[in-house]
């Protein structure tokens, strides 16, 4: 199924992709009102849709926005409250990039008005449509395996020191998912000895892992976010590499692999 707004591949496993940062549309007027920088689309999870498109083989449900985060977040908070009090981030309707540049021309950024017809608009109907792939698939399997796709360029000062790990999983700190299932990534992705990894780094996981993880419920929610380097090339035209990518892409069926059998076994005596 697709709309304006996301497109969306129901499959009958207890696996849920979202990919909320892959859309490179904007909404009607807003491509005259950006800055240079914001017609770039720097900040979008570039490819995300391609490199997970194994998906599908996994029998997964698969839930992508076509619209670009600059829009509107869905990631984020719809209150408006910071996911990192005190860091460097980003808002639900972003003002700036990554790296702070202005978004808008001519201070032409959104006032309060406009930012609740984003979220009605835009935000809202993501939302319904993953709350309810959850509900339908929990009542089908009696537990969900979220997954939340996200990437990044590896070195952006503004938000984080150094070179950002390749993997960073973001489990909210442990709650959003039960200990076992976090056990059982982590085993996967130390395996994966070619690329650096990090568990509730920089990056515990955002608005999506933090709301629907609910591991004594059966809805267990994880995060992904990959540095960019591992798949694409990091500065504009933001290439897609076809030699790089194939071995994350092993890696990264691993790990949703590796869920799925935790999934028939134990976790279901688990959730």
């Amino acid at each position: 199924m697709s709309s304006g707004l996301l497109d969306l591949k129901r499959g009958g496993s207890p696996l849920i992709l979202s990919i909320p940062h892959c859309g490179r549309e904007l909404s009607p007027g807003l491509d005259e009102r950006l800055t240079e920088e914001g017609r770039s689309l720097i900040d979008t999870d570039w490819w995300l849709e391609r490199l997970y498109d194994f998906g599908a083989a996994l029998d997964a449900t698969i839930l992508s926005a076509r619209l670009s985060r600059y829009v509107i977040d869905l990631n984020r908070d719809p209150s408006g409250a910071s996911l990192y009090p005190g860091q460097a981030t980003t808002e639900l309707v972003a003002s700036t990039t990554f790296d702070g540049a202005p978004l808008y021309r001519d201070a032409r950024t959104p006032d309060a008005a406009e930012i609740a017809e984003r979220k009605k608009l835009y935000f809202e109907p993501y939302h319904a449509e993953l709350a309810a792939e959850i509900a339908r698939v929990k009542a089908t399997h009696g537990m969900v395996l979220l997954y939340d796709c996200h990437s990044i360029r590896s070195v952006i000062p503004r938000l984080f020191a150094g070179e950002l790990p390749v993997m960073n999983l973001g489990t909210n700190a442990g709650a959003a998912c039960a200990p076992e299932l976090q056990a059982e990534i982590v085993r996967t992705l130390e395996e994966a000895t070619a690329f650096s990894h990090v568990v509730n780094g920089r990056f515990k996981g955002g608005w999506i892992t933090r709301h629907y993880g609910r591991p004594h419920e059966g809805v267990h929610a994880v995060q992904m976010e990959l540095a960019c380097r591992a798949y694409m090339q990091e500065a504009p035209p933001f290439a897609y590499d076809e030699a790089k990518a194939p071995a994350i892409r092993m890696v990264l069926l691993a790990v949703l692999m590796r869920m799925l059998r935790w999934a028939s076994g134990q976790g279901r005596d688990a959730r």
